[in-house]
């Protein structure tokens, strides 16, 4: 067994230590770390496949969190024995560990990815979802899998004393009255880097209405804001952290070699340009609908109306067909017009990926 590599570093405004090793366990991965806050230990591990199947035309990345019993030392007992189904809980851990690493691999690369947390140790103090994302992401560092990172994530408690609180526990989170879950990237290579937010979740906890009731300081946008401030500096930490780790892991092991890997687009600019040119009116007329079979009615016809007039890409329809059904709806959200699920809401501009189309899930 080979010497782990090991960095650490202490919480800004906690008692806590975040630490990561690698080098020890699941090195059959391409990349593995093992992540730890007080006695919550969690191993992520990463492995992409060097070849793309065959049909594949989106970014096939799969997060798993495997959370056993035996990891708060306990055993399952009664009639069921048998641990079954993954629980509510990891998917939506699952699903937060992938918001922020998906837009972080190139463009175009259609590699299977998988990315697994498994929960070796629950403390019951201190959760292990935001401890996956960052162990997630230094796994990738490490990994040789291309990837845009690293990211840092850290959760905020807003307490009834008015404060936030980095990365609080169980207890810390019953007695708050807002969370915030905030994920980011550093825009430069300096150690005091300004973050760039990438993911934020945000939720008034139970119990809140009452705690309001008995005088605790309400959520404004200011506090919102001033937290969204504050999560830059714990997010910078992990980020520098995870920067640690990496380049102990190359004096240690040699220089990380980025597995090979090839990129694909849906259409060229070519295309893009041309189907800009003479259907956008007629696309975001067709994509206005509200009603669902009426709108699949439109667009199917505006769709086959553009393809019918543009006879030099006749080798390329595929190529058409994809832009005519993106298109109009990014620039319908970034415009704020109504939404296709009839939510009157406004969607700000930011909140479009340029390089995914937006839908809203109500």
């Amino acid at each position: 067994m080979t010497d782990a590599i090991r960095v650490s570093s202490p919480i800004t405004g906690t008692e806590k230590t975040l630490s990561f090793e690698a080098g020890r366990l699941a090195q059959l991965a391409d990349g593995a770390v093992v992540a730890q806050i007080g006695d919550t230990v969690l191993l992520a591990t990463v492995a992409a496949a060097r070849t793309v199947r065959d049909g594949i035309d989106f970014f096939p990345l799969t997060v798993d969190i495997e959370e056993r019993a035996y990891a708060a030392g306990k055993i399952p007992g009664s009639f069921f024995r048998r641990e079954g189904k993954i629980s509510d809980q990891a998917i939506l851990i699952c699903r937060l560990i992938d918001r922020p690493l998906r837009p972080s691999f190139p463009e175009g690369f259609r590699n299977e990815v998988q990315v697994v947390g498994t929960v070796f140790s629950a403390d019951q103090e201190n959760p292990h979802d935001i401890l996956a994302i960052n162990a997630a992401s230094a796994a990738l560092m490490i990994s040789g899998i291309p990837f845009e990172g690293p990211i840092g994530a850290v959760r905020l408690a807003y307490s009834t004393e008015g404060t936030w609180l980095p990365q609080p526990t169980f207890a810390e989170r019953a007695e708050a009255v807002f969370e915030l879950v905030v994920a980011g990237r550093a825009l430069t290579d300096s150690v005091e880097s300004d973050v760039a937010i990438m993911m934020v979740e945000a939720g008034g906890t139970e119990g809140s209405f009452e705690k309001y009731a008995d005088g605790a300081p309400k959520v404004t946008e200011e506090v919102l804001s001033a937290g969204l401030e504050a999560s830059k500096l714990w997010i910078r930490e992990a980020i520098n952290l995870q920067r640690e780790l990496v380049k102990a892991y190359v004096a240690a092991k040699g220089p990380i070699k980025t597995i090979e890997y090839k990129t694909f687009s849906d259409y060229q600019d070519d295309v893009y340009a041309r189907v800009n040119e003479i259907g956008h009116a007629r696309l975001a007329a067709a994509n206005a609908h509200q009603a669902k079979t009426e709108r699949a009615n439109a667009l199917s016809e505006a769709t086959a109306a553009i393809v019918a007039e543009l006879p030099e890409f006749a080798d390329r329809v595929s190529e058409i067909k994809e832009p005519s059904r993106t298109s109009p709806r990014r620039s319908c959200v970034s415009a704020s017009s109504p939404r296709v699920c009839a939510s009157t809401a406004v969607v700000p501009p930011t909140c479009v990926r340029s390089r995914r189309p937006w839908t809203c899930s109500r």
